[in-house]
């Protein structure tokens, strides 16, 4: 019964379980940023190939 109560008491894994969830949200929102820096990299490279095919013409 004395053990029991001490696996009840003990809050070490709680602490673990949070951990994870903070990782997870971190991870999610790095994720997330990557996904929408990597589409407005990928629009601007595209933006300069264009305005580098039309040499000439000016470019914004």
């Amino acid at each position: 019964m004395t053990t029991f109560k001490n696996l009840l008491i003990d809050e070490s894994g709680a602490s673990a379980a949070e951990y994870a969830l903070i990782l997870a949200i971190v991870g999610t929102a790095i994720a997330v940023a990557a996904i929408g820096l990597g589409k407005s990299v990928a629009g601007a490279m595209n933006n300069a190939k264009s305005c580098i095919d039309t040499k000439g013409t000016t470019c914004s």
